[in-house]
């Protein structure tokens, strides 16, 4: 269950930088976007907490941010027509086989 609990707090890691990307405009503060981004922190440390309770450390948060940051990648090329370079998917892709591996050597 704790591997699912990660994943899951993974994938809200992918709110919060949504929400912050769109909670500020030319116009001002867009506090829903901010409210969304600020929800998505809390789910995601809250379900990082209990997968930690068997998870070591180390490799529940390096997991975590993985997980995040290839999420985000991935929305900023589907959402927000960020460069989608060569280099760019490679270093992404060593970043899903750290994933891939520390949950293949981890004890649980």
């Amino acid at each position: 269950m704790a591997w699912i609990y990660l994943i899951i707090a993974g994938v809200f890691e992918w709110g919060w930088p949504v929400g912050l990307k769109l909670g500020l405009s030319e116009g001002g503060l867009r506090w829903g976007w901010l409210v969304f981004s600020l929800l998505t922190m809390i789910a995601s440390g809250t379900l990082l907490l209990l997968a930690q309770r068997t998870i070591p450390m180390g490799t529940a948060y390096a997991v975590w941010t993985g997980i995040g940051a290839v999420g985000a990648f991935v929305i900023g090329l589907l959402l927000f027509s960020e460069p989608a370079t060569l280099a760019r998917f490679f270093f992404v892709g060593l970043i899903v086989v750290g994933i891939i591996g520390l949950k293949l050597a981890s004890p649980h």
